[in-house]
């Protein structure tokens, strides 16, 4: 018995981090908040099936700030690479956070694999993506129903935390590269590990047969 593991790791211990463990037949048998790194560590440390399991790690956005004149300039969105005049001071224009980055090598130099993944364009990839404000209960609730009808995951009638359906979108991911890799592509790589995608979701290609 395999399982897949997704985690959505928040940019900070203040946020919550989502945990899903999924099995092979696509049941999600685990679900879990997780806030500091300690905990994660301890969760994969102490997970007993970890070396039959694969997992797959969202990238966080660096959300921090190190000089306020530049909060105005919109850090994430900002091609400033080009620009001579706003120099990269700080390393401001980092976009994502390093967090974790040194115990998932760890884990993957055991010889678990771990990917990851970008949130918000795997969720586009995977008709996930709604038209609400990012992370506010409609889009919650939209992302919880989706996962429903476009991917046959069984979830409560309940809404669940964001963070939840997040990690199970990288559960999603972690068994699509198992079982259909033919369907994942490698999209960028990050601090040395695999940044991957979905190409399509084959669900709703086997719809319009």
């Amino acid at each position: 018995m395999k399982y897949y593991i997704g985690l959505s790791l928040s940019s900070g211990s203040a946020l919550d981090s989502g945990v899903a463990v999924m099995e092979e037949n696509g049941d999600i048998i685990m679900i879990d908040k997780l806030y500091k790194m300690n905990d994660i560590m301890f969760f994969f440390d102490n997970f007993s099936s970890l070396k039959y399991s694969e997992i797959c790690v969202s990238l966080p956005w660096d959300r921090t700030m190190l000089n306020g004149k530049w909060r105005v300039l919109s850090k994430p969105y900002q091609l400033v690479s080009t620009n001579p005049n706003m120099p990269n001071q700080d390393n401001w224009t980092q976009r994502y956070s390093h967090r974790g980055t040194e115990y998932l090598k760890s884990l993957s130099e055991q010889g678990i694999p771990v990917t990851r993944f970008e949130l918000y364009l795997t969720r586009q990839s995977m008709h996930l993506n709604s038209c609400f404000k990012e992370r506010s209960p409609a889009d919650c609730k939209f992302l919880q129903q989706a996962l429903t009808n476009e991917w046959g995951i069984d979830l409560p009638a309940n809404m669940m935390p964001m963070s939840h359906l997040e990690a199970i979108i990288g559960a999603i991911l972690a068994r699509e590269n198992s079982k259909n890799n033919s369907n994942i592509k490698q999209i960028a790589e990050f601090r040395d590990m695999k940044v991957i995608d979905v190409i399509k979701n084959p669900n709703l290609e086997r719809l319009c047969v």
